[in-house]
């Protein structure tokens, strides 16, 4: 079947206005913009491309980038914005430390998406013993590493844990300063391109490394930032269709900000369950299997000591802001 171009513009506007409540009338709030971090990766990417094709209004949305999760996780702690693209284990993180945050919507859950990728002249898990890894300091960093190491009989000491960055990995593997890395893409795409080897990878740990936007108490408390957030959210699945619909004219759009070609931009999906908008409001059922993930991943980040104390998980979840589409035409 031929691919359909983005040549109608206005169409998709209707469309827009119909995925959003009909409280929300014209979908442009006034007033100060909802901001909102986020770092490459593909999950994440499909607000940006709902943005540049104008299905979201850029008045009361503004889409802020950031380098690493580190950063928009520094943004949210000094309230510079209102909501963030983070995983779940780093939305506990904030919790525990006493921002008052909303998850809002399920961007992804990784299968197979997050990766320990060693250097070519490695071939299995046990022949890491005695080498570099860089690998995040977040819990998804830690649940990766130890869950390989526990499947190659190793522990942490067998190896040397390098702290580093999303936006530090390519660097260090370039110039050497790891064997390994654990990592996402798009770094993981390209360090396959260089024949990294992938030595474990999130399809051995269903269901528990998952992407989400998560929004500030106050922010979500507000009349103009909720209508401006059902439209972020609205956008985002628009984006999310025509990927689906036309995946080839939406992956060459994706590349602008994921990196190469369409191509290269397409592969990146490989990995990630993307639910919609029926399997978000199933995810964000209250004691639903977001939350119950939120609880198996809070016990961990307690037992690695990532965080000292249990945060109030009864209230993140915050399924309201998500479009009624049941009548439209799929």
């Amino acid at each position: 079947m031929p691919y359909k171009t983005l040549n109608r513009r206005e169409s998709i506007r209707t469309l827009l206005s119909l995925l959003c409540l009909p409280a929300l009338a014209a979908c442009s709030p006034p007033g100060a913009p909802l901001s909102v971090s986020a770092h490459p990766w593909p999950g994440y990417e499909l607000m940006f491309l709902a943005a540049r094709e104008g299905w979201i209004d850029h008045d009361p949305v503004q889409l802020r980038a950031a380098v690493s999760a580190t950063e928009s996780m520094q943004r949210l702690r000094a309230g510079t914005v209102d909501a963030a693209a983070l995983t779940l284990d780093e939305t506990i993180k904030l919790l525990a430390e006493g921002v008052d945050l909303r998850v809002a919507l399920v961007f992804n859950v990784s299968s197979g998406a997050d990766a320990l990728i060693a250097k070519p002249h490695i071939a299995s898990l046990h022949a890491l013993r005695g080498k570099r890894i860089g690998v995040e300091d977040s819990a998804v960093g830690a649940l990766m590493l130890q869950s390989a190491l526990d499947v190659a009989g190793m522990h942490r000491t067998d190896v040397v844990a390098i702290p580093l960055t999303f936006d530090r990995h390519l660097a260090a593997w370039t110039r050497n300063e790891v064997d390994a890395v654990v990592s996402f893409e798009p770094v993981r795409g390209v360090l396959l391109r260089e024949h990294g080897r992938v030595l474990f990878d999130s399809t051995a740990l269903p269901d528990t490394i998952i992407d989400v936007l998560v929004v500030s108490a106050q922010a979500i408390a507000d009349a103009d930032k909720r209508h401006a957030l059902r439209q972020l959210i609205a956008g985002h699945f628009l984006a999310l269709r025509h990927l689906r619909k036309n995946p080839a004219d939406a992956a060459y759009r994706l590349a602008a900000r994921l990196g190469g070609d369409g191509p290269a931009a397409l592969q990146s999906y490989r990995g990630l369950i993307l639910p919609d908008e029926h399997a978000n409001r199933r995810l964000l059922e209250q004691r639903g299997p977001l939350q119950n993930s939120a609880h198996k991943l809070t016990a961990m980040m307690l037992e690695w000591g990532h965080i000292t104390h249990r945060p109030e998980l009864e209230r993140i979840i915050d399924g309201s802001l998500l479009p009624h589409a049941e009548g439209l035409a799929r």
